[in-house]
């Protein structure tokens, strides 16, 4: 016997009991874990069931065919009919990241009699999992003295990559002890050929799957027709033997008083199918099911209790239950859900347009607020607009503090195309903070500062409760209040404005004081959305220390799929922090830890694509001009759109500085004086266009207009301070330009992208002094420092005195793999080769470097896909990509020459 899906292994003492939520802090859907149910008029096929019992002797079984086709109730039949536990998981496209897969997964396993140990800790991000896991789960499953069967219904759900990576790296160590069953519409991204060669493949495919005349007879016979063979091979024909258009044919025609015609007309015309399906299948129900019937088909699934919302009535469930049994196109979802078949529904909604003109919007609204009493808000919403009624769809958002989803990527998608068919008549002030949040998204400051202006014009303290245009009651209007505020941040973001900003999260700090814990526990996000605003704000205007507080607080603390996209934000930021400050290795760390949350979808807020134009700064510091220009050319869509300040000042530093590197100034000049609407001047945005415009002044040999240009940066910008030392230098004031760095007092927090040239301008005036042993020890010291963090403009830019000491052999050595190709063989030894020859490698990717690390550590190939969790082929392309980067051909040359370069 099959072991009930929902069975609390706790109580009957035989395994932990399962997890009670799914990473998003919602509870876990028993019916994903239940096996279907069989319909009564269910034709087993033999054929098919002794096929399918050859899963039982290979480690995976594809069955694969076309909605409809019948594999699901194939393989619930022959799964019930095993007489041992079966694990069934039905996967789900909503919040299919790794994490919420791994945690659905395991809690099906448990529920199902394969008790997961508690050391395999549940997934509690979304869109994350822990590296041992799938290692873990799958030494558990090999040491099994009885395999574990397992079905993924629906698995063409199941899209991203790296779960498919990891549940085949499960299967392959699993051994014997996993059997997995996909039922899928689509090619599953698994390496099936390699199964296939070994034998090790059960498949049952859509030409398999299909009805012969045969099974077609036995099938019309269980609906109490008998057709003459003629007939069924011309049915079989027209419908390629596809399971769900015969049951719909035959449940149309078993009534029909000369069935054989009647089949020939149902597949002449599809409107004699609706025509049928209303007048007959809907005639011989009683008025009470025929309303039922009509009303249950505006909802993509219903309940008993949601039935008879819409009814006004209390006789849903047994009306329900018998539909089901009957096969009456009332399909069970487990645990008293139900939907109808997509068929049947569409032609039912149809008839009730026409039946019960204007009775649609009405139930519609019935629905929405049905769903939202019982904690449903996607679906309400959903059915709040479908009815038209703004008003609730709009409270129910903001009354939920939900807005935030808006910005977070989960269901800012299908949040923001539902909200774009809000009608304007809608004014209440959660319309006009929907209006807002959209406005401000799209970075349409004056429109969303509008809106916010009409929300708090109306919005006031009132009592703890208060009830909506309908008479439902809320929370109050706490939540409108925070929720304000939070898009007040925002604005203030967009607007650089940081005295805003801090009003903002001060009324948001006293909002939280009178909002329902619950409701903030719920809603991570506006927090984490609040700080990110904040954080950007202060950025903007210099004050980077209480910036880092706020922005450290989102990337630290915030780690659920809620919060991803303000984590990425402020992780962006914070690059963008460490490349000012001239740490371009924990910059680079931290915009490619930013750029990880691909899984959130398309959905990017305010701060689109600042990590990659930190990164493309970077390369531009490392001299990798075309890795920047391609980073660049990425971000250009956003950036175009953009108006967030911060957002605007890193793309004009990253493509001034490749601009310059290029020998265009007049561009680069264009870029960096580009001009950003804000409240108040950024210092360092401001110090970055006068380093630019000082730079192309020198480069023309104009010292006078250089200086001028520096001379109204403020006080405290030390890369222009160091540019400014440069500039008096060049003018010929050795002693002034040694005056600038002496008092210069670089902070703690200076990193080699600002000592390094420092350093420099002190050996250029060391070198024109004659004092050859101070340029040494300068250059020396200089070339450490930049070696650990790849920066190479400085010297590329330092001008031709730079040649001479690194041609000296003791720099030389310290030069040699990254500045420079090596020692001269005889050539001129004084002479610096030009930029392109001094990049002796193309810069390796992060998945290279793992993969090189696990080289140099003497790990097979198949050892580096299991701990990588990658696939062997994958391993082989990247080290493919290291040997060609590397110039080499083997392995040990590979690590000897990463050694060399210092990359390991």
């Amino acid at each position: 016997m099959v072991v009930s899906a929902v069975a609390a292994l706790d109580e009957n003492g035989t395994g932990p009991a399962p997890a009670q939520v799914d990473p998003l802090g919602d509870p876990f859907l028993r019916t994903r874990f239940a096996l279907p149910t069989r319909p009564a008029t269910f034709l087993r096929r033999d054929r098919l069931t002794e096929h399918l019992d050859q899963a039982l002797r290979t480690p995976l079984t594809m069955v694969n065919g076309a909605a409809g086709a019948g594999k699901t109730l194939l393989v619930a039949d022959w799964a019930a009919g095993l007489g041992q536990p079966v694990t069934w998981l039905t996967t789900d496209a909503a919040g299919q990241g790794p994490g919420m897969f791994w945690a659905y997964l395991l809690q099906a396993l448990d529920a199902s009699g394969v008790p997961v140990p508690r050391e395999i800790r549940r997934p509690a991000d979304a869109g994350w999992v822990e590296h041992e896991l799938p290692a873990r789960l799958a030494a558990e499953l090999s040491g099994r003295d009885r395999p574990a069967i397992l079905v993924l219904d629906e698995y063409d759900r199941v899209t991203a990559p790296e779960i498919a990576e990891q549940l085949e790296f499960v299967l392959h160590h699993a051994g014997p002890g996993l059997r997995l069953v996909l039922v899928t519409r689509t090619e599953p991204l698994l390496p099936l050929h390699r199964y296939r060669a070994a034998g090790e493949l059960t498949e049952i495919r859509d030409a398999e799957l299909a009805f012969t005349a045969e099974e077609a007879s036995a099938l019309l016979a269980t609906h109490g027709l008998r057709l003459p063979e003629p007939g069924v091979r011309a049915l079989v024909d027209r419908t390629r033997g596809w399971a769900a258009g015969l049951r719909l044919c035959a449940l149309a025609a078993r009534e029909a008083p000369d069935p054989e015609t009647y089949l020939k007309e149902f597949e002449a015309g599809r409107s004699t199918v609706a025509d049928y399906l209303l007048a007959e299948v809907l005639k011989r129900r009683t008025a009470e099911t025929q309303d039922l019937l009509l009303r249950v088909s505006v909802l993509e699934r219903f309940c008993p209790e949601l039935a008879n919302a819409l009814t006004e009535r209390a006789d849903a469930e047994p009306l329900l239950a018998g539909l089901h049994r009957e096969n009456a196109f009332v399909e069970s979802l487990g645990h008293s859900w139900y939907r109808l078949h997509p068929l049947f529904g569409e032609i039912l909604r149809a008839h009730l347009r026409v039946r019960c003109p204007g009775l649609e919007p009405e139930l519609h609204r019935r629905a929405a607020r049905w769903l939202r009493r019982s904690g449903s808000l996607p679906e309400a919403l959903a059915h709040g607009a479908a009815a038209g009624d703004w008003e609730f769809t709009a409270g129910a958002l903001v009354d939920d503090l939900a807005i935030g989803q808006l910005f977070t990527g989960l269901r800012s998608g299908d949040l923001t195309e539902l909200f774009a068919r809000m009608e304007p008549d809608a004014t209440s002030p959660a319309a006009e903070l929907v209006r807002a949040a959209r406005d401000l998204s799209r970075h349409d400051l004056d429109r969303g500062r509008a809106h916010l202006r009409h929300a708090r014009e109306v919005l006031a303290p009132r009592g703890p409760a208060h009830q909506d245009p309908a008479g439902n009651e809320g929370p109050g209007p706490g939540p409108a209040r925070l929720s304000c505020a939070v898009l007040e941040a925002l604005a203030a973001r967009l607007a650089g404005s940081p005295e805003d900003a801090e009003t903002a999260a001060v009324d948001a700090e006293e909002l939280r004081q009178v909002v329902p814990d619950h409701l903030l526990e719920r809603h991570p996000e506006l927090s984490a959305l609040l700080l990110t605003h904040l954080g950007s704000t202060l950025l903007w205007a210099g004050r980077f220390e209480d910036a880092r507080a706020a922005l450290s607080t989102v990337a630290d603390s915030c780690d659920g799929a809620s919060t991803g996209l303000p984590r990425e934000e402020s992780l962006a930021h914070l690059a963008l922090l460490d490349y000012l400050d001239g740490w371009l290795g924990r910059a680079e760390h931290k915009a490619l830890a930013a750029t990880e949350t691909e899984h959130l979808g398309p959905q990017r807020s305010s701060g689109s694509g600042l990590a990659q134009l930190v990164l493309a700064a970077v390369a531009v510091d490392r001299d990798e001009l075309d890795r920047a220009q391609a980073l660049l050319d990425g971000t250009d869509a956003a950036g175009r759109m953009s108006r967030d300040p911060v957002t605007t000042a890193c793309r004009s530093i990253a493509a001034a500085g490749l601009l310059l590197a290029r020998g265009r100034p007049s561009a680069a000049l264009a870029a960096a004086t580009v001009a950003i609407p804000a409240a108040v001047v950024s210092p360092w945005a401001e110090g970055h266009a006068a380093l630019v415009t000082a730079a192309v002044h020198l480069a023309a040999g104009r010292t006078e207009s250089a200086a001028e240009a520096l001379r109204r940066v403020p006080d405290g910008q030390t890369a222009c301070a160091v540019q400014a030392a440069r500039v008096q230098l060049a003018a010929g004031h050795r002693g002034e330009a040694i005056g600038m760095l002496d008092g210069l007092h670089l902070p703690g927090r200076a990193g080699p992208a600002l000592t390094v040239r420092a350093t420099l301008v002190r050996a250029q005036a060391a070198e024109e002094a004659g004092d050859a042993v101070a340029v040494r020890g300068l250059v020396g010291r200089a070339l450490a420092e930049a070696r650990r963090e790849r920066l190479r403009r400085p010297f590329l830019d330092a001008g031709p005195w730079i040649r001479r000491p690194l041609g000296e052999a003791p720099l030389q050595a310290l030069a040699a793999g990254w500045l420079q190709a090596g020692p001269p063989r005889g050539g001129e030894p004084d002479r610096l080769p030009s930029p392109p020859a001094a990049l002796v490698v193309e810069e390796l990717s992060g998945r290279e470097l793992d993969v090189l690390g696990r080289l140099a550590e003497m790990m097979s190939t198949e050892e580096i896909a299991a701990d990588l969790y990658v696939s062997v082929n994958t391993v082989k392309t990247h080290l493919k990509s290291v040997y060609r980067k590397l110039a080499v051909s083997r392995r040990n040359e590979a690590v000897r020459r990463a050694r060399e370069l210092r990359l390991l």
